[in-house]
């Protein structure tokens, strides 16, 4: 059968039902001819013809007829000159890169590939076979119900972040239903709702839901692409993570339930790669469309410019690639509902040439779209490339993972010497990385744990990384991770090391929650989640990533609930989530809203900041009328504080939170004057108070 194609339009780029047919558009500079292709719902080509009209670098035609479900894909004739950055080949069916959905799972087979799998000559000799059997092929989707209009819109001072896996946090709740554990449905159920509300989180930011594809590589080991950086489209949702029978509006209606309970929704989008990877990957999409306009390839143009480590690198900078990103960006907002997004290796798509510009196409276009400024907007500060360590370099209406809040954190609470000058910049927003053209702490995204690294249970068991089960002989993976086991490798039964790790891992969650910037929890780590170990479970999609929610040891119980009582401390006291950058400036008569003093009760100066064998500090934050008073000791043993003087000799004061002990507003503790002990590994919190 050969169907009869009208002209269409260039506009809308993807496949649009109108009601009565279907116009196809696609973007390629250097093609000939593009072929649309029709499949039946078993994968068997019912249809092909040309499309017919080709208009600003735009292939397109209309069909009568077809409506949504009908699945189709596309063949790309043009040259096949690697050397010249042209890897068209018509034997292999292509993903649209506007496609809402895709059905079927991709079959890895050597016909995927662009060039002959064994040739002498390798990726220069063009393969014959065709692809489409082992092919997913994309979905006509039709108009469907918007998102509703109750987004929490919370401000940026008062956020925090919760990092989940859509899969590895439902996967094994007891309370949801088998058949919908693992998929977006899950991530609605009113037992997660409630975790998560109790834990003070108010925004879930979700590890890429895109589609993408496992590596050849890791499925031949047995293993699987758990992480999901490996795009292939950006408007298709993985179809892993959708139920049996849904589809896209499965996930509109989980957003709409977490706004319901002042939840935003963030999404880890992945722009800077596809999962095409270099010259030697398969041709699933892009590079069969217009290798040379979609990707930054190197000087010789047979190869790539890869600034990623995933072998391409997007080209963001040409205007249809930006468009494509911006397209897919207000898709998910004004589509699904999405609050905001977090941008993996940001730098890469900040390039102007090879080197990073803040004023990049990308991040002007972000900056001036009337739609995606209002969102929230988390950078990833680092890539691969030349100079690719960009924290604190992104523009005003962004804030940035600070890798230096994590590690310096890390290094202070396990005890290294010379912390403390460190540990004052991070607990006051890091304003000398971020306190410019009107920013505000929470610009500084602040983590102990994240995906990628160890979980803040293995943060204090393990002093190496353990990843023998990536089957890359332990050699993947960061191996500086400020860690430490405190006398034991891993689990132990020795109850003096078990209390000095609930000690530490006490101190770094009230840090994280007590510190100013935006605080972003990892998945699990409020129940001590362990991955045993292993700082890089991107390829574990079974039980060593995922929540377990049933085997819950009493150590754990009692950390969820001090977790809870320090996330109600940091709603309940707004000196703890400042809005703004505080520098010592005076707010009272001998008060300033940040001081910082030493045991005695003197204010820190500049020499006291690189005594190297310092590891106690207090630090003050005034306005209001109020006064709280932070004390730190990550030495071993217990330290006098004596309390400062802010004008009167017999202040009183009420201990809210002693990490230590685990404690959160004890109600037997006396109301402190002159001077207290701070535990050893220990931080306090202190309210004044009139008596």
């Amino acid at each position: 059968m050969s169907l009869k194609l009208d002209p269409g339009a260039p506009y809308p780029l993807g496949a649009t039902f109108d009601g009565k047919g279907v116009n196809f558009a696609l973007f390629s500079a250097h093609a000939t001819r593009v072929d649309l292709c029709l499949f039946d719902e078993s994968g068997s080509e019912t249809d092909r013809t040309t499309l017919p009209e080709y208009a600003d670098e735009v292939w397109h035609g209309y069909v009568r007829g077809i409506a949504p479900g009908q699945r189709y894909g596309y063949r790309v004739h043009g040259p096949y000159v690697p050397r010249y950055g042209h890897r068209f080949n018509r034997n292999k069916l292509l993903l649209d890169p506007y496609a809402k959905a895709y059905a079927g799972q991709l079959r890895w087979d050597d016909s995927l590939f662009g060039y002959q799998i064994g040739a002498k000559r390798g990726d220069l000799v063009k393969s014959l076979t065709d692809s489409a059997p082992f092919m997913p092929k994309c979905v006509v989707r039709g108009s469907t119900e918007l998102p509703m209009d109750n987004r929490p819109n919370r401000p940026w001072h008062e956020t925090v972040i919760y990092e989940a896996h859509v899969k590895g946090m439902t996967a094994q709740h007891p309370d949801i239903p088998e058949a919908v554990r693992g998929t977006f449905g899950a991530l609605a159920h009113p037992a997660v709702i409630e975790h998560l509300v109790k834990l003070g989180v108010t925004a879930i930011e979700l590890l890429p839901v895109h589609a993408f594809v496992d590596d050849r590589h890791l499925v031949e080991h047995g293993l699987s692409n758990y992480w999901g950086y490996n795009s292939v489209g950006f408007f298709a949702p993985a179809e892993r993570y959708v139920s049996p029978g849904a589809d896209i509006d499965e996930f509109r209606t989980t957003v709409d339930q977490l706004h319901d309970a002042g939840i935003e929704v963030l999404l880890d989008v992945v722009y800077n790669h596809t999962a095409e990877g270099n010259e030697l990957g398969p041709t699933l999409s892009f590079r069969g469309i217009d290798n040379a306009s979609y990707y930054k390839l190197a000087e010789n143009n047979r190869h790539y410019h890869d600034t990623t480590g995933c072998g391409n690198t997007m080209d963001i900078g040409h205007p249809r690639v930006l468009q494509l990103v911006m397209d897919s960006l207000r898709y998910w907002v004004e589509q699904c509902g999405v609050d905001g997004f977090r941008f993996d290796l940001a730098p890469a798509l900040s390039r102007k040439g090879n080197n990073f510009d803040p004023s990049s196409s990308f991040l002007d276009a972000i900056g001036q779209d009337p739609v995606l400024s209002r969102t929230k907007l988390i950078a990833e500060p680092w890539d691969l490339g030349m100079d690719g360590y960009q924290l604190g370099a992104f523009p005003p209406g962004w804030t940035e993972w600070n890798d230096q809040w994590r590690d310096g954190l890390r290094a202070f609470w396990k005890g290294d010497m010379g912390r403390l000058s460190e540990l004052g910049r991070r607990i006051s927003g890091s304003a000398e990385i971020f306190d410019r053209r009107g920013r505000k702490p929470s610009a500084s995204v602040n983590f102990i744990a994240a995906h990628d690294g160890f979980t803040l249970n293995d943060v204090v068991s393990y002093s190496e990384k353990h990843n023998e089960a990536n089957r890359e002989d332990n050699e993947d993976g960061h191996s500086h991770n400020y860690s430490y086991n405190w006398g034991v490798e891993g689990p132990t039964d020795d109850q003096a090391i078990l209390d000095q790790r609930d000690r530490v891992r006490r101190a770094l969650a009230a840090s994280l929650l007590f510190c100013h910037g935006t605080p972003m929890w990892q998945m699990g780590d409020e129940i001590g989640r362990t991955q045993n170990g292993n700082n890089n479970t991107f390829c574990q999609d079974r039980e060593i990533s995922w929540m377990d929610w049933q085997n819950i040891s009493d150590r754990d119980q009692a950390f969820l609930e001090f977790v809870r009582g320090l996330a109600s401390l940091r709603q309940q006291l707004p000196l703890l989530r400042s809005p703004k950058f505080l520098h010592g400036e005076p707010v009272a008569p001998r008060i300033k809203n940040v001081s910082w003093f030493k045991p005695d009760g003197e204010e820190q100066q500049v020499e006291h900041w690189e005594d190297p064998v310092a590891k106690c500090i207090g630090a003050s934050f005034a306005g209001g009328g109020s006064i709280l008073l932070l004390l730190f000791n990550a030495d071993s043993h217990p330290i006098d504080f004596i309390f400062p003087y802010f004008g009167k000799r017999h202040l009183h004061w009420k201990l809210l939170c002693d990490t230590a002990n685990g404690l959160i507003r004890p109600e037997d503790a006396p109301i402190a004057t002159g001077k207290t002990s701070i535990p050893g590994s220990g931080l306090l919190l202190f309210e004044m108070t009139e008596r």
